[in-house]
């Protein structure tokens, strides 16, 4: 595939991706919603997050691996600890970084 086929592709996803999101926003308005479907759509974020999240602490190496020799697992609820009880993201963040890098080195 030439490198202006590879470009193209790229773009063309770009703008799809861009003007099938932007469908959303400006032609449905959010007071024109049901109240129950605004109330559900707050939920799809921290779903996403969690479908993203939660595979690569539970199956870092492919099997289930719910146990203390999983390092992942471990620094993810240290994490979650910090964002439960300082609700800041950096924080939550750096905490889970450290913790995995200190498990590492253990």
């Amino acid at each position: 595939m030439s490198e202006t086929a590879i470009w193209s592709v790229i773009l063309g996803g770009m703008v799809v991706t861009y003007a099938s999101r932007l469908s959303f926003i400006s032609l449905l308005p959010a007071h024109r919603l049901p109240g129950w479907l605004r109330l559900a759509l707050r939920f799809v974020p921290p779903a996403v997050l969690a479908a993203l999240v939660a595979p690569e602490l539970l199956r870092p190496a492919g099997p289930l691996a719910i146990s203390l020799a999983n390092d992942r697992l471990l620094a993810g609820l240290v994490a979650c600890l910090v964002a439960w009880r300082l609700r800041n993201t950096w924080l939550t963040l750096g905490a889970g970084m450290v913790a995995y890098l200190i498990l590492l080195s253990i």
